[in-house]
């Protein structure tokens, strides 16, 4: 859309000119229950350095009042698209004050709506990150121009309304807000509506901070409160310690909030957090500790990026890494923590996100260039989070974890509310820790892709190692992909593992630099070969790491034998990115994760296995074998599921597995046996959410129809259930089922396009792996809408179905031409290039998968 897209360039502009103060703003939201739009006025007071022009943001289908210094100017002149231009800037103060018609959305950006099918009331959201406090009130939209801000709102009677401020006493409906700290708009927040509170407080040592949770009334008999306050009390008493700065808002607020595109955002002093969070039915532990990371997540942003915020999206990696390892960090050292073994989690999960990002023709620099907004709503990837957080723990490594949190210190200090370069950050901790940062940030921070590490071992006659050391390849980047292979220097541990009655202990760990091609390890000469060799133990570093041939043969036939859980998580992520680079065959995969998951303790491991596993099957496996290798997995989730513990979390989780895999007629026959309550599994309890997963896989293989669906959204006749309704009835193995979905998600008239939510949920329903003939004639579709859905949708909504549809199931090199054909005659705009780009190179991955598997 013209005029959307701010550049760096011109926020560049804006902020050399301009100062921001501080805003007024007031909303009448007493027109929610019916929707449409809302009146935003706005005030804003700001200093020119010199006179001349510049312009506000704004997104409104309609401005009636445009003032500036007491000057009226036509809204038809200087409103256009999303900014107002301000043509005559006096030198020194200037105040303008805009009044628009701003538009509720159902898509997760600007001022959500969302209005609950169980007692029909609407509840209102703010969701600004990245451009889109714009879409509610005028503003400098740009992270360095920070004001206070005050807000009033009317709102319906009975309502509760909370923002960044403490909430006060409403008078006659309206609501008064003090003003904030200075802070970024896109932190600013409101959310509104007849919400469940539970309040309490974080009691310091000179300080009483309120705490609220919030949730919608349908979802209160399921929210845990008291373990949530558990939580957040943790990670105040952790970062407090840590960072050695105050909390710096007067409350803290976490509202769990409808329809919501990611997990949480941080709004200072008022979290929202995706309300799937709050939980209806029974979960693994795995869940917890996830939503627990996220609770700590956002916590730390109040001091790193709402506190102290990045001059420019450029460091948005920085802001969200920062968060990301301090919320592990949390976890796995805090007193008391649930979750001690949190690195084991991110090892599994997070890195291997980034593993998979870094190997895209999309790759970049963890400090990318971000030249304009559109760029930015792209990047938040496994990169900007999962890399960024990797390295992070290979700086805290490599500088030492007393001098990283003293040079943090000092940054928050010396930076408090104000904006920030990643040097800032680097200067702070070259003066605690006295290394030379410059080169480490070059080879880190500044160049793309992914180093590989190689145990070379030299073994004697007798069994003793003659020679160690250690081998850095740095692999060619993907094509397409900007930027050259780069060694780099790494932290890292090497851990020496014996075998004794089936046990792999470690005996001996040895931490040391590897620098350049080849770094000699001489210690481990001169002494017996041990069973196994581990490089990067702890996994200090960012690398993927390879297995030697003796050490392979013992994880092999072992590796559920770790007494340990991250070196476990180590040895699968390593054997699950074998496979994804056609090194090992999906057939030896899943051998060697049904050799082994039945002795694997961590259940968030477990739950990983299943998903790689499943997707292995789907999309790596020779086509010729598939159907062999998806027999041996379904017939296994049935074994464990019968065989694990009554009532535990690896009972459910195998539950989960079957249901997504069941296949034979005997299978499915239990499924649906699971359903209707004439077959049991002891300790197994199916409950809401459980039976939409079996419901699903019924409707999928063509088991349930429609008055199935309908009789069980009559009995969950939630939001939720609404989704999962969507869901199933786009599985359903039919061309009209197809086509119905399709007509919903791609062809909807403007302003009859499904919600945010609810999109997702029949694109998820309506890719099916093993409905390949049926969604193939989707794939000409898909190209021929792709670029009208970009150019007539939101970003969430837009992006939502661009990646969501590509016709990532049919793995062929018809695809691939296809998409090669479109790339080359659409001229899409680069944020949707890379979309697709992403997306074909799976296609490509998936075809060397297959076969290396036929080879095998």
């Amino acid at each position: 859309m013209p005029g959307t897209n701010l550049t760096r360039e011109e926020a560049r502009q804006r902020a050399r000119l301009l100062s921001v103060d501080a805003y007024e703003i007031a909303l009448d939201l007493s027109g929610a229950q019916q929707g449409g739009t809302f009146r935003s006025a706005t005030t804003v007071r700001f200093t020119a350095r010199e006179a001349g022009a510049s312009f506000i943001d704004l997104i409104a289908p309609e401005v009636s009042e445009v003032v500036l210094n007491g000057e009226a100017l036509s809204p038809a002149e200087v409103f256009a698209d999303s900014r107002i231009a301000l043509p005559a800037l006096a030198e020194g103060p200037n105040e303008l004050r805009v009044v628009a018609d701003c538009a509720y959305t159902n898509t997760g950006e600007g001022l959500h709506r969302f209005v609950d099918p169980v007692d029909q009331q609407a509840y209102l959201y703010t969701q600004f990150e990245v451009p889109d406090a714009r879409r509610v009130f005028a503003c400098f939209e740009q992270p360095d121009l920070k004001a206070t801000f005050q807000f009033t709102v009317t709102a319906p009677e009975g309502w509760t309304v909370i923002s960044n401020s403490p909430t006060p006493e409403p008078r006659d409906a309206v609501w008064r807000f003090e003003p904030t700290p200075r802070l970024s708009t896109y932190v600013t927040a409101l959310i509104a509506g007849p919400y469940h509170a539970v309040h309490s407080t974080w009691e310091g040592e000179d300080r009483s901070v309120p705490l609220g949770i919030y949730c919608r009334p349908s979802l209160a008999e399921h929210l845990d409160a008291e373990a949530l306050f558990a939580v957040t009390r943790q990670g105040f008493d952790w970062f407090q310690s840590t960072f050695d700065f105050p909390y710096p808002f007067a409350k803290y607020d976490q509202l769990f909030v409808p329809e919501f595109n990611a997990g949480a955002m941080e709004n200072a002093g008022a979290v929202t957090i995706r309300d799937q969070y709050v939980f209806r039915s029974k979960v693994t532990d795995a869940a917890y500790e996830m939503r627990a990371e996220t609770i700590l997540h956002e916590l730390a942003h109040m001091w790193f990026g709402d506190l102290v915020t990045m001059e420019w999206w450029n460091d948005l990696w920085l802001n969200e890494s920062f968060a990301t390892y301090t919320s592990i960090a949390c976890q796995a050292h805090a007193p008391g923590s649930r979750w001690p073994h949190a690195w084991t989690s991110f090892a599994n999960q997070m890195k291997t996100w980034a593993y998979r990002q870094d190997q895209l023709p999309s790759t970049h620099p963890i400090m990318a260039e971000i030249r304009d907004l559109d760029d930015v709503l792209v990047n938040f990837d496994g990169i900007t989070y999962a890399k960024g957080a990797s390295v992070l723990k290979q700086l805290v490594a490599y500088v030492g974890t007393d001098e990283f949190f003293r040079g943090v210190q000092a940054y928050f200090k010396r930076h408090a509310w104000g904006n920030t370069r990643l040097t800032d950050l680097l200067t702070a901790l070259e003066e605690t820790s006295g290394r030379d940062l410059k080169a480490w940030s070059r080879a880190w921070l500044e160049t793309a892709g992914i180093n590989v590490l190689r145990p070379e071992i030299a073994e004697g006659a007798d069994g003793t190692i003659t020679s160690f050391a250690i081998r850095q390849e740095a692999p060619a980047l993907p094509a397409g992909a900007t930027g050259e292979p780069v060694l780099r220097p790494h932290r890292v541990a090497v851990g020496l593992y014996e075998l004794d009655g089936g046990a792999l202990t470690r005996t001996e760990r040895i931490e040391l630099d590897v620098d350049g091609e080849l770094t000699e390890v001489p210690q481990l000469a001169g002494r017996p070969r041990p069973a196994l060799v581990l490089l990067n133990d702890d996994d200090l570093s960012y690398a993927k790491v390879r297995l030697d041939p003796a050490s392979l043969a013992v994880v092999t036939e072992h590796l559920g034998g770790f007494t340990e859980s991250l070196p476990r998580a180590l040895c699968w992520a390593s054997a699950w990115d074998m496979t994804r680079d056609g090194e090992m065959a999906t057939r030896d995969y899943l051998s060697l994760v049904l050799a082994g998951i039945g002795r694997e303790s961590d259940i968030g491991v477990v739950q990983t296995l299943h998903r790689q596993v499943k997707l292995a099957l789907d999309l790596y496996a020779d086509p010729a074998w598939r159907g062999t290798g998806l027999a041996r997995w379904s017939a296994a989730t049935v074994d464990h599921l019968r065989s694990a513990a009554p009532g535990s979390d690896h009972q459910l989780a195998w539950a989960r597995a079957f249901a997504a895999t069941a296949r034979t007629e005997e299978q499915l026959d239990l499924l649906a046996g699971l359903l209707e309550g004439t077959e049991t599994i002891e300790g197994l309890v199916v409950d809401t959410e459980l039976r939409w997963a079996l419901l699903h896989r019924l409707a999928a293989t063509g088991r349930a129809e429609e008055k199935a669906i309908a009789a069980e959204l009559e009995r969950d006749a939630t939001a939720a259930g609404e989704r999962h309704a969507a869901s199933a009835r786009a599985a359903r193995p039919t061309p009209e089922a197809k086509a119905a979905a399709w007509a919903q998600v791609v062809e909807a008239a403007k302003g009859e396009e499904l919600p945010n939510a609810v999109q997702e949920a029949v694109i998820s329903g309506f890719v099916q792996t093993d409905q390949r003939e049926l969604l193939a004639p989707y794939t000409e579709k898909f190209f021929a809408a792709l670029k009208g859905v970009w150019e007539s949708r939101s970003h969430e909504m837009a992006q939502q179905i661009a990646v969501g549809l590509y016709p990532a199931v049919q793995v062929s090199r018809a695809t691939l031409e296809a998409t090669d054909e479109w790339l080359h005659e659409a001229e899409p705009t680069p944020a949707l290039r890379r979309l697709v780009t992403e997306s074909r190179a799976g296609i490509e991955r998936a075809l060397n998968a297959q076969a290396a598997d036929a080879a095998a």
